[in-house]
């Protein structure tokens, strides 16, 4: 099961909004077929590796880190190939939340006299899917905040010269991690401070072929038609409030998408905003901030889970920026306390990742 969830991880960004699954078939104690989830339309995990091993999938064992499809989609159901091709038995860490399957894909592998067992306590098949878990549960984006900062809790110096508070390996880590996702979100002062490209890169700089969805959270669209992000690859969706027709139309030129969604404060209703990426099967977004921006989404409660560098530098400075904002709670008992947490070391820089849901 364990190079089944390696498989499924190399999935995860790729198969949205389907799942990320790994597959492999074992016969006689060797692997004779494995692979994970393509991109949709393609093949899935399980007919991947089932088509690998051919002939001798009869009788073996097929390990799968999510419970098989068992109904037309994309493609046709999965169960019908395990079956055809005489597996004896399956092992898989989690069960489909999609109605559509949710349980009724093992019940049909049983009828079908092929052994089946269940391990209810993957937690970590249960993160590689926590998007897509979320998606098909409430129909609603994975709602991820990432933020840099200083051992002092600042993301910027009094002056707001932020480059780089962390080390090339935080660095490079960041960029990677958006290819996990299927957006990537940022306030106004991030694009008009720092002019990013917001593009997903593998470890050499190099740009991915698949590129996340890039928002721009602007409630008067004063993005500029020549800004960075907009001379990448991949789709940006500027999200307004009040944008004057002038402003809509030249974003438009430059290759945006608009969405107008206001809230009655006059900012970009955020609420609002998850609901129509999920209705644009949007299953995971990664939150970049500002200090701005993630305070608003810490204060509407709609933060999942928290990806925060640490850097051993001390900038000070009673008015340096800090990565989260907005109004806070009043006392420490209110505090959002993460779980799940999980520590890890890159470069000189603290990893801290864990879950407010």
């Amino acid at each position: 099961m364990q190079r089944a969830l390696e498989l499924a991880r190399e999935a995860v960004g790729l198969s949205s909004p389907n799942p990320p699954v790994g597959a492999l078939v074992v016969k006689d104690g060797r692997i004779v077929g494995e692979g994970h989830t393509l991109p949709p339309g393609q093949a899935h995990a399980e007919v991947i590796a089932l088509r690998q091993a051919g002939e001798q999938a009869r009788g073996a064992t097929l390990y799968t880190t999510l419970e098989p499809c068992c109904h037309f989609g994309r493609t046709p159901p999965c169960t019908r190939d395990i079956i055809g091709a005489g597996i004896a038995e399956v092992r898989m860490a989690l069960i489909d939340p999609n109605p559509q399957v949710n349980g009724k894909g093992l019940a049909e592998l049983k009828e079908a006299g092929i052994r089946t067992y269940l391990d209810m306590e993957s937690d970590e098949a249960r993160e590689i899917a926590e998007a897509y878990i979320k998606f098909i549960t409430v129909g609603l984006p994975l709602v991820v905040a990432k933020f840099a900062m200083s051992l002092d809790g600042k993301i910027a110096t009094t002056s707001g010269d932020s480059q780089w508070i962390t080390s090339e390996e935080s660095r490079r880590y960041a960029r990677e991690l958006r290819r996990r996702f299927d957006a990537v979100a940022v306030g106004i002062g991030t694009v008009l401070r720092d002019n990013p490209k917001l593009t997903a890169r593998d470890r050499e700089g190099e740009s991915h072929e698949r590129q996340p969805l890039r928002v721009v959270i602007d409630s008067s669209a004063r993005t500029s038609p020549a800004a960075q992000l907009l001379q990448e690859p991949g789709p940006v969706l500027v999200a307004t409030a009040r944008a004057p027709k002038n402003m809509e139309k030249a974003l438009r030129a430059a290759g945006a998408q608009v969405l107008s969604i206001a809230a009655p404060d006059g900012s970009v209703d955020l609420r609002a905003l998850l609901k129509a990426l999920g209705e644009r099967e949007i299953t995971s977004l990664l939150v970049e901030g500002g200090g701005t921006l993630l305070g608003s989404f810490f204060d509407l409660g709609l933060v999942d889970k928290v990806v925060a560098f640490l850097s051993p530098v001390i900038l000070g400075g009673r008015d340096a920026p800090s990565p989260v904002e907005g109004a806070g709670v009043p006392t420490m008992a209110e505090a959002m306390r993460l779980k799940r947490t999980r520590v890890e070391v890159l470069g000189q820089d603290v990893l801290v990742t864990g879950y407010l849901r």
